[in-house]
């Protein structure tokens, strides 16, 4: 089967439930199977927009239940995910990123016997409080003799969360907070062949995609990436876009046929949406003389988009309660029509 360049933004919004829309914020972080959120005010937009409700509190609620958690599971990169997931999904993708920190953790002087007593001290403090702030968890590491200075806090904080012994869980106010992954953890899965579960779980909720999209997606080297699709090619369907093989789950085409009018609609999709961040090759979706403006210098901050046929055409940002947008060729009357009922209904991303 081939699937037309120009269909593949079409049929990924209808693959990640921009169109239609899941049952609850976890079940939309269980579907993306990890989603981006180095910004978690456009990750709770990206979940909100994905249910049918269209509001951050069932996001909230997820948090603050122990059902979604959120940590450095891939890419060295924050993302949401089912807590049930964050130890294995940390044993099979955060080895290259540790090996990576490791390195800069030598260069800026912290030994193995600094990080032996920074989780010692995090384990001490957060086993009496429960959770803790950034700046609590600083502070404890600082009154045990850990420098937190420059760069070093952050340090201690992300090795904590690679090798399994916090992450970020509930809420206070609009702030997360710190726990012990042991303690806060209570279920936990554990698949007999990890590379494979998550190939099949990138599948299920970012399909049509290929092995190197699965490698930038969850940071892996591009031969992981093709053993994971190759341990679950049969269960998936086979399309060739431009020639190039792409897997799906064999239920998409049905689902795309039912909801495609509503799929190649006008969308507001935040920054660091799965619908970019959820593959290595965007062309198909973003023309690339204007991929400077959606991430202006490449340095790594992804504008909010505004996408219409499965293709970005523009891009906005916020603006006190409102937003301001900018077209890449001129939105017509109807999309300007269409982006103000988006406008109102798109949720704040605000938690707590």
């Amino acid at each position: 089967m081939e699937l037309a360049a120009r269909e593949v933004g079409t049929w990924r919004l209808v693959a990640q439930r921009v169109v239609p829309a899941l049952d609850d914020a976890a079940a939309v972080v269980e579907h993306l199977a990890a989603v981006q959120a180095q910004d978690l005010r456009a990750a709770a937009t990206a979940v909100a927009l994905r249910t049918p409700a269209g509001t951050t509190t069932g996001l909230a609620a997820a948090l603050d239940a122990g059902r979604v958690v959120r940590s450095w599971p891939m890419r060295g990169t924050l993302h949401l995910l089912p807590a049930a997931d964050l130890p294995w999904v940390l044993g099979l993708c955060a080895g290259r990123v540790a090996a990576a920190t490791a390195r800069i953790r030598r260069q800026r002087g912290t030994t193995e016997s600094d990080l032996v007593a920074a989780r010692e001290i995090a384990e001490e403090f957060l086993t009496r409080s429960g959770r803790a702030t950034r700046a609590e968890l600083l502070a404890a590491f600082q009154d045990g003799g850990q420098a937190t200075g420059g760069q070093r806090g952050y340090d201690l904080v992300v090795h904590l969360a690679l090798t399994g012994v916090l992450c970020l869980g509930p809420l206070a106010g609009r702030e997360q907070l710190f726990v012990l992954v042991a303690d806060w953890i209570r279920e936990r899965r554990a698949p007999a062949d990890p590379l494979a579960e998550w190939a099949r779980r990138y599948l299920r909720g970012h399909g049509p995609a290929t092995p190197a999209d699965f490698a930038t997606w969850a940071g892996l080297t591009l031969g992981g990436a093709r053993r994971g699709f190759a341990a679950v090619r049969d269960e998936f369907e086979a399309v060739l876009v431009d020639g190039v093989e792409h897997l799906l789950d064999p239920g998409l085409p049905d689902l795309v046929a039912a909801h495609r009018r509503a799929a190649r609609a006008l969308h507001v999709l935040p920054g660091f949406d799965e619908f970019l961040l959820g593959y290595g090759d965007r062309r198909h979706v973003l023309p690339a003389e204007h991929a400077d403006r959606v991430a202006p210098g490449g340095n790594g901050v992804f504008r909010g988009t505004v996408v219409v046929g499965g293709r970005v055409v523009g891009t906005w940002t916020r603006k006190g309660a409102g937003i301001t947008t900018e077209a890449f060729t001129g939105f017509s009357t109807a999309q300007e029509a269409a982006l103000a009922r988006r406008e109102r209904r798109l949720p704040s991303g605000w938690l707590g």
